[in-house]
C-alpha cells in the first residue's frame, strides 16, 4: 500500500476559522490513523489577502491543538519548499503551465480588461462569473511569440473541452459527472506571474505525493477542473473527501459575526483546547457508538472518514459549552487553578484563598468567564431581597430565618475554629438541639453570607473562605435586613 500522505494547506489570511481547523484535524486523523504523514504547506500566493502575523497563528494553533506536522516549512521532509511563494521562485508553476501549453491543454491569453468586461457572465453558486470565449486559443504560435516579445501582459488559461463530460469520485458523494460545457477556462498563471490557488494546489499536491485531499464541499464545483489538470498531466488523482458546510444555529454559514467562528475566538471566550478539538471532530463525523468525549489519541484510533456526513453540521455553542464543562470537571485541581486564576483575580481583590474558591466552582462552570457570576459575592456582599430567606422546601421564612441568625450569631461570635469542618460540627450541634433539619439553619446562613440564591458551595465552606470577621459582619447585616421587614 502507498503510504498515506495528507496536507493542511492554509492561506495566511487571519485567524483560523473553525472550518479550517476541522480540515486540518481530519487530515491529521486520516494520516495518523494509518501511520501516515501529515504535512503543513503555506499557500501565500494570494498576496492581496495576506495578513501579517497570520502564519504565526497557524503554527501556534497547530502546536496548541496537538496537530503536529511531520514536515513543513520548519521540518524539511524532502519535498520543500513548503511555502508557495518560495516554491514559485523555483519556477515550478510556470514550468508545468508551459508543459500544458505544449500539450494543448492550456494557452496564453492576452485579452485586456476592457475586452474581458465585454464578455457575457453567468451566475454560478450565487456568484456572477465571466465566461471566457477562448478568443486567444486561436492565436498562432508566431502571434503568441510576437506578443510575448512585445511584453504584452498575459495570463495562462486551462483549455477545457466544450463537449462531453468529466467524472470525478468523492469518497462521500460518490461519482459526480458534469458537462464540459460548464467548465470555464480557468486561469492557471495570473498576470503577475503567480499561480492561482487552484493550479498551485494541483501541482503541489502531486509533487509532494499527497494521497488524500480534505476540503470543504464548496470546492466540489471546482473539482472537475482539478481532475482535468491531473488527467492532462497524466497524474494519479488523489482521494477526495469534501466536507459538509458548518452552519450556525439558524442554518446560515458560520461567519465571523457569530463571535465563535475561529479557534482564537473560542480560546478568548474561555474554552479549553481539548474540548474545542473534540467538538470540532464531531462537526460532520460520528463514531459507531454514541460516545462524545474523545482525547486526540482516541480520535486517531476511532476516526473513519467514511463516517463523515454529507449533511451540514450545526455549530451548537450550547453543546460546546456542555462539553467544555465536562473537560473542566475532569481536569486535575492544579491545572484548573492555573487556568482559572486570572478570572478569579479579575473578580476578587481581597486576600482570600483563591484555590479553595477555584475548587468550589470547578464542577459548576462551563467556561472560565462563568467564574465571575459564581464568586463575585466574595468580593462584596450584593444588595439582595429578603424574600430569598423564604424557602418552602427548607421550611424557612423571614421570621424563622431571623431567629436562626440571631441564635447562630451568638454561637459563632465565640467560635474560634473557622474551618469548614469546625463550623459544620458547631452548626449541626445547634440543629440537633433545635430538633430541625439542616436546611432550616444552613439556608438562612448561606443567604446572609452570600446574598445569592445560588452559590458554588455551602454556608460553612463560604464562611471558611470569608473568615470570622467578614462572616459575622454579613450575618449581622442579614439580621438588620430581616428586622426591618
Amino acid at each position: 500500500m502507498t503510504k498515506i500522505r495528507t496536507r493542511y494547506a492554509p492561506s495566511p489570511t487571519g485567524k483560523m476559522h473553525v472550518g479550517n481547523l476541522r480540515s486540518a484535524l481530519y487530515e491529521f486523523l486520516i494520516a495518523k490513523h494509518d501511520n501516515g504523514d501529515f504535512m503543513l504547506r503555506i499557500e501565500d500566493t494570494d498576496q492581496e489577502r495576506f495578513v501579517e502575523g497570520a502564519t504565526e497563528i497557524i503554527y501556534r494553533t497547530l502546536e496548541k491543538t496537538g496537530l503536529k506536522h511531520d514536515e513543513g516549512p520548519d521540518k524539511d521532509g524532502g519535498y520543500g519548499p513548503y511555502v508557495q511563494s518560495e516554491r514559485m521562485q523555483t519556477g515550478i508553476y510556470m514550468k508545468y503551465a508551459k508543459e500544458l501549453i505544449e500539450k494543448g491543454e492550456a494557452y496564453y491569453c492576452f485579452c485586456d480588461k476592457e475586452r474581458l468586461e465585454s464578455l457575457k457572465t453567468e451566475v454560478v453558486d450565487g456568484k456572477e462569473i465571466m465566461i471566457y470565449d477562448k478568443h486567444c486559443l486561436s492565436l498562432s504560435k508566431a502571434e503568441v511569440e510576437a506578443k510575448l516579445a512585445e511584453g504584452i501582459p498575459f495570463v495562462i488559461r486551462q483549455n477545457n473541452p466544450m463537449e462531453g463530460t468529466t467524472t470525478f469520485h468523492d469518497e462521500l458523494y460518490g461519482d459526480i459527472t458534469v458537462n464540459n460545457s460548464e467548465l470555464d477556462d480557468m486561469i492557471l498563471i495570473k498576470s503577475d506571474g503567480y499561480p492561482t490557488y487552484n493550479f498551485a494546489n494541483v501541482v503541489d499536491d502531486h509533487t509532494m505525493n499527497i494521497t488524500h485531499v480534505v476540503r470543504g464541499n464548496e470546492y466540489l464545483s471546482s473539482s472537475p477542473k482539478y481532475v482535468r489538470l491531473y488527467e492532462a498531466f497524466g497524474w494519479e488523482v488523489p482521494v477526495y473527501i469534501h466536507l459538509p458546510l458548518i452552519t450556525d444555529e439558524n442554518h446560515k454559514k458560520l461567519s465571523k459575526r457569530s463571535g465563535h467562528a475561529s479557534f482564537e475566538d473560542l480560546i478568548e471566550q474561555g474554552f479549553v483546547t481539548e474540548a474545542i478539538v473534540n467538538y470540532v471532530a464531531l462537526l460532520g463525523w460520528s463514531p459507531e457508538d454514541n460516545r462524545e468525549i474523545f482525547s486526540l489519541e482516541e480520535l486517531i484510533q476511532n476516526f473513519d472518514y467514511h463516517r463523515v456526513s454529507k449533511s451540514p453540521a450545526v455549530f451548537d455553542i450550547v453543546k460546546l459549552r456542555w462539553m467544555n464543562g465536562e473537560y473542566l470537571k475532569a481536569m486535575d485541581a492544579d491545572t484548573f487553578y492555573e487556568m482559572a486564576e486570572p478570572y478569579l483575580k479579575a473578580t476578587i481583590s481581597k486576600p482570600y484563598d483563591l484555590k479553595k474558591i477555584a475548587n468550589m466552582v470547578k464542577t459548576r462552570i462551563e467556561v472560565f468567564p462563568d467564574i465571575a457570576e459564581h464568586v463575585d459575592f466574595f468580593e462584596e456582599l450584593p444588595e439582595y431581597d429578603v424574600a430569598m430567606y423564604t424557602h418552602k422546601k427548607m421550611k424557612t421564612n423571614t421570621e424563622t430565618s431571623l431567629e436562626v441568625l440571631k441564635d447562630v450569631l451568638t454561637i459563632l461570635e465565640t467560635q474560634e475554629d473557622y474551618s469548614n469542618d469546625g463550623l459544620y460540627q458547631t452548626l449541626v450541634k445547634y440543629v440537633e438541639e433545635k430538633g430541625c433539619k439542616n436546611g432550616y439553619v444552613m439556608w438562612p446562613i448561606r443567604t446572609a453570607v452570600s446574598g445569592k440564591q445560588m452559590t458554588p458551595a455551602g454556608a460553612t465552606e463560604i464562611m471558611e473562605v470569608l473568615g470570622k470577621e467578614e462572616s459575622l459582619k454579613r450575618i449581622r447585616k442579614g439580621i438588620e435586613l430581616l428586622e426591618n421587614v
